[in-house]
């Protein structure tokens, strides 16, 4: 696993305003905050990274907008404006609390701006607050608002029961929305989410409905289908053994108070009766560069790493997932160390096997 990372998450506060059905996180009525010394730390680390390669910090909660604009500010300044590389900021957003302010400092700092919302109307039904309303009205409020602003933004939506209908209509959704790259993720056992009847049979017809529509209106980015068309493309190049043996490019996360998880980041506020807490020290006691230099020697992290060598050994698509997501292995079979999952075969086998049966058979 590599020692630096291009990407961390940072978790501003636990608190969301909103109750989505199918959300992971634990503690989401809660507003624990993450303080300027947490950010600070943080900074020192991800400065030291950028003198390597770029780093981008994601701000992704609970809801990052509920600690308001003055204290993300203080949150984002330590980071500067980088060193011998850049160093960037993005968040993942409801848009229920967007509003001119916001957009000033989206501009200002500036941030790249991730909405998470569904679908108009019905479509967004399982993302209503804590008292039961609807959070749509307010999200496309906030929608409106970033076009206005001349603020691109990219859209991520939760789809739970996939068929080629809802790929039809999370796509047409994401056109008009005016978002500049749509992201798609399947409703996943998961964190304090059990599960619901799943998605199912249609993953595969979903994915290659996607692809189709996409292939006849490229107009926006799909994030599922560059990741797989990368690979397809590295497969034709005979480049994929290649891609294999990369090291394993880790999504670190930091949590409100300062602990630091290498991977798993869903895995926050969470343990195990064999590991304790998911977590691989704090950085208000250790650098950054410290932990994520020592972090294969955690033994959770260990053991999700084992899970990774496994899938290299028994999963003839690993080249393209990279040995699966550590959360998933542990929601769905309380270890860190397993293969297969159902978020494997809905989220990359499928997908796969849908976008090729397109390529295959265009006009189905």
């Amino acid at each position: 696993m590599a020692v630096t990372a291009s990407a961390l998450l940072m978790q501003p506060t636990t608190l969301c305003n909103l109750d989505c059905s199918y959300c992971y996180l634990p503690d989401r009525q809660v507003a624990r905050r993450m303080s300027t010394e947490v950010a600070e730390a943080v900074a020192a680390g991800v400065r030291a990274w950028a003198r390597v390669h770029p780093v981008t910090v994601i701000w992704h909660g609970g809801e990052p907008l509920t600690v308001g604009t003055a204290a993300f500010r203080s949150l984002v300044e330590p980071f500067g404006p980088g060193g011998d590389l850049p160093i960037s900021h993005a968040v993942q957003t409801n848009a229920t609390r967007i509003d001119a302010e916001w957009c000033e400092l989206f501009a200002e700092v500036p941030v790249r701006v991730s909405v998470s919302m569904d679908g108009p109307g019905a479509a967004n039904a399982a993302r209503r607050d804590w008292a039961g309303q609807s959070s749509t009205e307010r999200a496309m409020k906030g929608i409106d608002l970033l076009r206005r602003s001349g603020i691109a933004f990219s859209l991520v939506a939760v789809v739970a029961d996939p068929s080629p209908a809802e790929a039809e209509r999370v796509y047409r959704f994401a056109r008009a929305s005016g978002c500049e790259a749509l992201g798609v993720n399947l409703a996943e056992k998961k964190g304090v989410y059990a599960g619901d009847r799943g998605p199912g049979n249609g993953a595969a017809a979903f994915w290659r409905k996607l692809a189709s529509l996409w292939q006849a209106d490229p107009r926006i980015r799909v994030r599922e289908l560059d990741h797989a068309y990368t690979y397809i493309r590295e497969e034709l190049a005979g480049t994929a053994a290649e891609r294999a043996a990369r090291p394993l490019k880790p999504l670190p996360l930091v949590t409100w108070d300062g602990d630091y998880l290498p991977l798993g980041a869903e895995l926050a506020g969470f343990r195990s009766p064999h590991h304790g807490p998911f977590t691989a020290g704090n950085v208000l006691r250790t650098p950054l560069t410290a932990l994520a230099a020592d972090a294969s020697n955690v033994p959770w992290v260990a053991e999700a790493l084992n899970g990774i060598s496994n899938c290299r050994n028994a999963c003839e698509y690993f080249a393209y997932c990279r040995g699966g997501q550590a959360a998933n292995k542990y929601f769905e079979t309380g270890r860190l160390d397993t293969t297969e999952t159902a978020y494997c075969r809905t989220s990359k086998i499928d997908l796969l096997e849908g976008i090729l049966h397109h390529a295959e058979h265009p006009r189905l």
